[in-house]
């Protein structure tokens, strides 16, 4: 028995989070759980370990219980995606500017179909989420890579310059995967005027924006009005914050008439039946009832992001950490442990807990791995555990 593992079934007394079975998790066939052996802890992918949402497992159960497996239909959706922007980040979003797709990714490349030719260039920020960069590619764009500062704020003036060099399109992950960090308000009115100046369409990745932490805020950047609201485009979807990812629904959400016109006429008219629509019935009762379980979740993340503070400090203090700001996503920086550019292969083999590698991620990432911190505390405990292991 691992580490920790009788304490698997042993929910704090506050923290029903913290409620999870190693044995049900094991005979899960979603990626995390399906991918590695049965003795390699999976601690690699965004997906989370939790049981759903009660508003979401009935809608579903509901469904089921009515053979209700055909094609989706947008229904409620926009309302419920408007009333919950309203409610979560004070983000007027009018309903019939809501589109419906599949997922975020699929938004992304086909948003680019839309706004860009082939061949144009796009500007992300690496370390970044790995498919801005596959996709990018596969819809026949070029990849520009704007290294994030130091400090993992935006560098602006290379922004800049990428956009003066004939730049058509900006990818912005905000909150930024893997480095969690919610773009602040100065930095989105910069990139606004920027991409004004230079007549670039800013898509905003905003899927984990539900998940923004306590001390942080999450500003969209549909909201800024004015310029952004202009040529800015987001996407996002109930997938990350509510674990949902499988069931297939995401929005596309623009704020201009001119925006507006370009996707209706660039946009294929059989977008919307790639979505699933078992994710739509669990996406709007995500957004209409899920608000208490969303905020339950904040507080889990928010004590597991220092419960790895401490436990870095304890057993693997060479490992540089930033506490993500917003969702559940570790950067850790394992340079110092000599283990070569893709640590995440060292952790794997030695200590049989599977991360996400850096190298991955592009520029900035060698020397890095995500950890998933989206488990119970014992999960984590142990994650941490078989990763000293592997050093010593």
């Amino acid at each position: 028995m691992p580490p920790g593992a009788d304490r698997l079934h042993a929910p704090t007394e506050l923290d029903p989070f913290d409620d999870v079975s190693l044995e049900l998790l094991r005979a899960r066939r979603s990626a995390k759980w399906a991918k590695y052996p049965s003795d390699v802890l999976p601690a690699w992918v965004a997906e989370m370990d939790f049981a759903l949402a009660l508003p979401i497992r009935e809608v579903l159960q509901t469904a089921i219980a009515r053979d209700d497996a055909g094609y989706a239909d947008l229904g409620r959706l926009p309302d419920a995606f408007a009333a919950f922007a309203a409610t979560r980040f004070d983000w007027k979003v009018e309903p019939g500017r809501v589109r419906l797709v599949a997922d975020v990714m699929s938004a992304v490349a086909e948003v680019l179909r839309a706004v860009t030719a082939p061949g144009d260039a796009v500007v992300v920020n690496p370390p970044v989420y790995p498919p801005f960069l596959g996709v990018t590619r596969e819809v026949g764009r070029m990849v520009v890579e704007v290294p994030l500062a130091a400090d993992r704020s935006l560098d602006l003036d290379a922004l800049e310059h990428a956009f003066a060099a004939g730049a058509r399109a900006y990818l912005l992950c905000h909150p930024h995967n893997p480095t969690g960090r919610p773009c602040s308000r100065d930095e989105l009115r910069a990139i606004a005027a920027l991409a004004a100046r230079h007549g670039v369409a800013v898509i905003s990745d905003e899927v984990h924006a539900p998940m923004t932490l306590p001390g942080a805020t999450h500003v969209p950047y549909l909201a800024l009005g004015g310029e952004a609201a202009e040529h800015g485009i987001a996407v996002t979807s109930a997938s990350k914050a509510w674990n949902i990812a499988g069931l297939k629904c995401a929005v596309i959400v623009t704020a201009s008439d001119r925006v507006d016109r370009a996707l209706s006429e660039g946009l294929p008219p059989h977008l919307p039946y790639h979505a699933g629509h078992l994710g739509v019935l669990a996406t709007i009762a995500a957004f209409e009832h899920g608000g208490e379980w969303l905020e339950a979740l904040v507080h889990h993340l928010d004590r597991n992001r220092t419960l790895l503070t401490e436990l870095l400090a304890e057993q693997l203090p060479e490992v540089g950490y930033v506490p993500p700001q917003a969702g559940y996503l570790a950067w850790l920086d394992c340079s110092a442990l000599g283990l070569g550019d893709d640590p995440a292969e060292a952790f794997l083999e030695r200590g049989r807990v599977a991360l996400s590698p850096g190298p991955a991620f592009g520029a900035g990432g060698a020397g890095f791995a995500r950890l998933n911190i989206g488990t119970s505390s014992a999960l984590l405990e142990e994650a941490v555990g078989r990763m000293a292991r592997a050093i010593r």
